[in-house]
């Protein structure tokens, strides 16, 4: 069954990009809602972004939807991919401003709020998103894929010059609580000369030591260092599944993705989206549920944090 949460929960910090003040809460909907953002701070316009692959205005920093009407909230992976995560398929957001809050810079205060405020059931079946045959997309070196797989699978690779970060690979099946555990509490990292160049150029203006890993060379610059020593590539699968949460259903298949960003892994949602031979929408029964984001997981998985 479809499920949302109980109650508002409500986060408040800054932007990662503007630097400013932002307030988000999340609240309960409907069954079949699905997820979306709802910009508080206008008036006059129809102030809701629903939070869907078509609406992504494509960028390399972070996810951005854009509405029908110009109306943008940026930075949503982090949130997206704790509330896939955790199996809630309907939500809206409140958000105060164009950017959802940074946070420490995972998906781990979300995830805590929204397991220790709880699920409620609703009364539809879940439908998912069977991948039906191989999908492809690449930009250079970089690539990404999703090919036919029971569950939601992930598999990435990443590869830098610095000695902090180098090169790293991982695979985890994504049911059973999988995200909670291993991937929830994991940071957005960058190079010190990536921040340099980007806050010179006006963005990452919010970004601290606190809630982002900085690495320069061989040095992690974040106090406590890092909280897993592949703790990059783990974050850039939690960023992959909030992308892929833009989808609007759950996933069943094996993603794959080779220095892909958020560019790349919505591009590919767009592949698949545009020849109907690519994936099947299927009506979930109990042993399809098992594998699904969120089945059985407790908040007391959530591994803790520095």
């Amino acid at each position: 069954m479809q499920r949302t949460i109980t109650h508002p929960v409500t986060f408040r910090g800054v932007g990662l990009h503007s630097g400013q003040p932002a307030q988000l809460t999340i609240r309960p909907a409907s069954a079949g809602a699905g997820i979306t953002f709802r910009r508080i701070d206008v008036s006059g316009i129809p102030n809701q972004i629903p939070a869907l692959w078509h609406l992504v205005e494509q960028s390399p920093l972070c996810t951005r939807l854009v509405s029908a009407t110009g109306l943008s909230v940026m930075t949503v992976e982090h949130v997206m991919a704790a509330l896939v995560g955790c199996g809630v398929h309907n939500a809206l957001i409140d958000v105060d401003g164009p950017e959802v809050p940074i946070l420490d810079g995972s998906a781990a205060p979300f995830v805590c709020a929204i397991l220790a405020n709880g699920l409620q059931q609703l009364a539809d079946p879940v439908i998912a998103l069977r991948v039906l045959r191989p999908v492809e997309v690449s930009r250079g070196t970089a690539w990404a894929r999703l090919t036919p797989h029971d569950g939601l699978q992930i598999e990435f690779g990443i590869e830098f010059e610095d000695a902090a970060i180098g090169v790293q690979k991982k695979v985890l099946t994504m049911s059973h609580g999988s995200f909670v555990r291993e991937l929830s509490n994991s940071r957005t990292f960058c190079r010190k000369s990536d921040v340099d160049q980007m806050r010179a150029n006006g963005f990452a203006l919010g970004g601290t030591l606190e809630n982002a890993v900085v690495v320069d060379g061989d040095k992690v610059l974040s106090p406590g260092g890092l909280r897993h020593a592949d703790e990059a590539v783990r974050h850039k699968m939690l960023d992959a599944l909030g992308d892929l949460g833009l989808a609007g259903r759950p996933i069943l298949g094996h993603y794959q993705g080779l220095k892909a960003g958020h560019a790349l892994t919505n591009e590919l949602l767009r592949r698949v989206f545009a020849d109907q031979a690519n994936y099947d929408l299927i009506e979930c029964n109990t042993e399809t549920t098992a594998l699904l984001l969120g089945t059985g997981v407790h908040w007391t998985e959530i591994p803790q944090v520095a």
